[in-house]
């Protein structure tokens, strides 16, 4: 999405659907969104574990504000099919270009790194790969399944991009049986066409649903501040618990760089409390909810 593009976004979006936090208009963020830097032994650890394996993961790519607690407790989300995305979502620090062909030795390195740091609970996620006639599905099945070779007790949670509403190929992540499938939905429909330009509202349900029938765990998560009304919030979380989705996080947007939507607003953390607190009265079994929440945020301890 250009700046141009962006800009326009912001002039006709803010006005209408968004009251600013003084922060946003002085570029300042609030001081519940400061993060500590990475440091200390397990951060050190893990990094040359990701570099020695040839790994990639979303803790970096995506600029997770949440990396030096996740890192310190000795946790990561593995990133695979590659590091360059086929798509151009408005949110996200992930590169965009041309991807090389897959790696089906990715598999054995992740399940690798897996053991080696005794994970309990395994976040695999990946890029969008439309170049691929299944979108990467065969990858995410050999990694499900070279984890639970190398560490049976291991639970394995994998975060899965749409795949073009290809059937075929959800169906093969769907029969590796990953203890937790997660799509996230990210946004409110109406702003669909700026967040996520090449996917589609109704197909990220219609793949929660399919999951969910074939009895899974299913999780889901959406990012607040783009031009959200609280009422769309509330919609959206609605339509997730129609196709029956367990598990849902919600977290602040938080613009990579500037070429990267804005943020229109710094929701205060005790409305993510009253978002919690709706959900779980709509019926999800588990809501993480606060401004640095993120997908894979403390995932150990919603499988349980």
């Amino acid at each position: 999405m250009s700046e141009l593009v962006q800009i326009k976004y912001l002039n006709t979006h803010q006005k209408k659907h968004s009251v600013l936090n003084p922060e946003i208009e002085n570029n300042r963020k609030p001081e519940w969104l400061k993060v500590k830097l990475p440091t200390g032994e397990n951060v050190a650890f893990l990094k040359q574990l990701v570099n020695k394996k040839k790994l990639n993961t979303v803790c970096e790519d995506a600029r997770c504000p949440n990396m030096a607690e996740c890192w310190q407790r000795g946790t990561a989300t593995f990133m695979i099919l590659g590091e360059i995305c086929t798509r151009s979502c408005g949110f996200c620090a992930v590169k965009l270009g041309k991807p090389v062909a897959l790696d089906y030795d990715e598999p054995r390195r992740v399940a690798e790194s897996v053991k080696v740091l005794g994970l309990k609970h395994a976040v695999i996620t990946s890029v969008d790969r439309d170049d691929q006639k299944l979108g990467g599905a065969d990858i995410f099945v050999m990694t499900i399944n070279k984890i639970r070779e190398l560490s049976p007790d291991c639970k394995v949670e994998v975060l899965i991009p749409d795949f073009k509403g290809n059937l075929e190929a959800l169906k093969l992540v769907i029969q590796a049986k990953p203890d937790i499938l997660n799509h996230n939905i990210e946004t409110v429909p109406r702003l669909y066409h700026f967040v996520r330009p090449q996917a589609v509202y109704s197909r990220t349900l219609e793949l929660l649903k399919i999951s969910k029938s074939n009895d899974l765990i299913t999780k889901s998560g959406f990012m607040v501040g783009l031009g959200e009304t609280d009422d769309e919030v509330y919609s959206l979380m609605e339509d997730l618990r129609t196709v029956n989705c367990d598990i849902l996080t919600i977290g602040q947007y938080l613009r990579p760089t500037k070429v990267h939507l804005p943020v229109q607003r710094y929701v205060h953390p005790d409305i993510f409390k009253e978002y919690k607190h709706k959900g779980l009265q709509m019926g999800f079994r588990h809501v993480e909810s606060g401004p640095l929440v993120r997908s894979s945020y403390h995932a150990d301890e919603q499988s349980v």
